[in-house]
């Protein structure tokens, strides 16, 4: 079957889509942003009407760019940030804004959780996982809570893709991998865990079928294929959780290999060829998007989006100089932090800006720049929230590395991995090769498009899909570097503890 394959995901901050053909090649994509709402500090909601049209315009940017006939994509497979809630009624109408992953009111929610379970360990024979506080299960019960009489309305609660998939399908459906990250699902056995629905209170009809991540899930119909330029009938794969499927993008789907994604969030991954009990639950166990495999990760909140608030709320005069030279506001940014240190001349920034998931899962938590003295300067912060940012994903790693062996390659993708500072920063911090993959600039949407080539019949399995990808660039360790930052990293280490109750009382205060 010849053909273009085509990837959509819903990000965050916008719709990526993606075309590539049949040998793995990316002919074109577009992006579509869109705003995020925060009406109370710690929540972030979306318009899920901004998705919608954000695939649409995007779509079909992409395909009159690359001058490819709509007829002539094979397939499409879909991606999206994980976690969220889109409450749609009986008329698949949604109900009332999206509730993110990164949003952190539902605490009392998953700690009732915990409490209706039997605690910790007892969810975690369930799930395999504990109920974070961006995690579905804790939103819904917020919504029977906080707003009855909408969740007595609701019939179907969807996460971020899975309603992309309605508005282009008319289909229900959702697949393991997001599936996973509800907090509801039976990781091991790969099916929603009905035990836990039962002690919730949850009725399973409220929750959409359930598919592995290659499937065929539906496929476009009259009114989607007008609104977007694809044709009408096209079929339309399961897909992925953007953190698993960005690294099924990256060739993560087997255990060896390190995964750092430098997104809005910072995810630390691996895959694995069998289940693994997530001992103490601070890591999240998913199934992944090849059948039979599934993928530990580790996820910090605000990776990417600690440099994007830097960069909008501290770097105007960086902001226009690269408006006077037509440069982005980054390259800039990075100019400055290449001129500086390794190790910012003592200076360690705390990434909590949205409190913490892994390995600390607590909302309380608060970012900060420790160290701070008269002789730094734009270039040393601006180096210390890059390194701040690694040193995160180095704590995350830690706890997936003593369970899986020593870390011999990490593979790098998101907006992060363009910057060549924050690439050998990487390097230098876990002291190992930092690779880049081609299409890993692309993101979650170019592993949503090879999962929908496994789909339609391009290649047989995802494992043969990933043999496309090829090593574009490769950044070695500078061991000098490793000396500065390895006693810097034990320092970044013990401040959460030492941190934490000043945390908690600040939230207290409501500051």
């Amino acid at each position: 079957m010849a053909g273009y394959l085509m990837g959509i995901d819903i990000g965050t901050t916008g719709c990526k889509s993606v075309l590539i053909d049949a040998d793995g090649t990316v002919r074109g994509s577009s992006l579509e942003e869109y705003p995020l709402m925060t009406p109370r500090p710690g929540w972030a909601e979306q318009d899920p009407a901004d998705w919608w049209q954000a695939v649409q315009s995007g779509v079909r940017r992409l395909l009159k760019e690359t001058g490819a006939p709509g007829n002539e994509v094979a397939g499409v497979g879909l991606s999206g940030q994980m976690h969220g809630l889109v409450a749609l009624d009986g008329g698949h109408r949604v109900l009332r804004p999206a509730i993110l992953w990164n949003d952190q009111r539902t605490g009392p929610q998953c700690r009732r959780i915990h409490e209706l379970v039997g605690g910790v360990p007892s969810l975690l024979e369930l799930t395999n996982n504990q109920m974070l506080p961006g995690y579905t299960g804790g939103k819904i019960l917020w919504l029977r809570q906080e707003e009855p009489e909408l969740y007595d309305r609701a019939h179907v609660f969807l996460n971020p893709k899975d309603y992309v998939r309605h508005c282009l399908t008319g289909e229900l459906a959702t697949e393991v991998s997001d599936a996973s990250g509800t907090g509801l699902f039976d990781v091991r056995r790969r099916r929603w865990c009905g035990e836990l629905l039962d002690l919730l209170d949850i009725p399973a009809e409220r929750l959409p079928d359930c598919f592995e991540s290659p499937e065929v899930t539906g496929r476009t119909t009259d009114a989607a294929s007008e609104a977007t330029g694809l044709p009408a009938g096209l079929p339309v794969v399961g897909g992925g959780g953007d953190a698993v499927i960005q690294t099924t993008g990256m060739g993560l789907v087997k255990s060896g290999i390190l995964g750092t994604i430098l997104g809005t969030a910072g995810i630390v991954a691996m895959g694995l060829e069998r289940f693994r009990p997530n001992a103490d639950g601070r890591l999240q166990v998913f199934c992944n998007n090849s059948p039979g495999t599934w993928h530990v990760m580790g996820v910090t909140l605000a990776a990417g989006g600690s440099y994007r608030w830097f960069r909008d709320a501290l770097c105007e005069a960086d902001r226009e100089k690269a408006a006077q030279t037509g440069r982005d506001a980054y390259e800039v940014m990075e100019e400055a932090a290449s001129a500086a240190p390794a190790g910012s001349g003592g200076l360690i920034f705390l990434p909590y800006l949205m409190g913490e998931r892994c390995p600390y899962p607590d909302p309380n938590a608060r970012g900060g720049l420790v160290g701070l003295g008269l002789h730094h300067g734009r270039a040393e912060i601006t180096r210390a929230i890059l390194e701040g940012v690694v040193f995160s994903l180095r704590d995350v790693s830690e706890l997936i590395g003593a369970a899986q062996g020593p870390i011999t390659e990490i593979r790098t993708s998101g907006g992060g991995s363009l910057s060549p500072l924050w690439r050998q920063i990487q390097a230098d911090v876990f002291q190992c090769p930092v690779t880049t993959v081609s299409g890993s600039r692309e993101g979650a949407a170019y592993g949503a498009a090879l999962v929908a080539g496994v789909g339609v019949g391009i290649w047989p399995s995802v494992e043969e899909a990933v043999e496309v990808l090829r090593i574009e660039t490769e950044t070695g360790p500078n061991p000098q570097n490793g000396e500065v930052y390895e006693g810097l990293y034990r320092i970044y280490r013990g401040l959460y503890g030492a941190l934490k109750p000043s945390f908690d009382a600040l939230s207290r205060s409501g500051t």
